[in-house]
């Protein structure tokens, strides 16, 4: 029953060369370079991981997330990665593509996008392991 032969009124056109057939999804993308590390990078990184990964990881990243807390298996926590886990081209490449019961986030998040995510999920493990000391006197006086 799996294999049935279907047929697709929109794909029975002829097509031109070059030109995607209709009933297919083309999905390609160039490789895209790792932008700077910067403020708006972090910022923007921070919006797209509270829209698309805080409902699996948490806002903290600890695993914990609505989605978790209603039955979904539990993500690893972030902070907790091994070190080949926690390389930049690594975590782009598990939002790209998905891993485990996660689902790739290519056709969802944008290249550039999903090098945010991966600076920002730095900065959130890096803030897990912070003590006071770490801080200059500036950041300590910080709100």
């Amino acid at each position: 029953m799996t294999k049935q032969r279907k047929q697709n009124p929109y794909a029975s056109r002829a097509t031109a060369p070059g030109e995607v057939p209709g009933g297919t999804v083309q999905y390609g993308e160039t490789a895209s370079p790792v932008p700077p590390v910067t403020m708006a990078l972090l910022e923007r990184g921070r919006t797209e991981y509270h829209v698309f990964c805080a409902p699996c990881h948490a806002e903290t990243g600890d695993g914990h997330g609505m989605i978790v807390q209603r039955g979904f298996p539990a993500p690893p926590p972030l902070a907790m990665s091994s070190p080949a886990a926690s390389r930049p081209q690594f975590l782009y490449d598990v939002i790209t593509g998905g891993r485990g019961v996660m689902y790739g986030f290519a056709q969802r998040i944008e290249p550039g996008d999903r090098w945010a995510v991966v600076a920002y999920v730095h900065a959130l493990q890096r803030s897990q392991h912070m003590v006071l000391a770490d801080l200059t006197p500036e950041q300590r006086a910080a709100p």
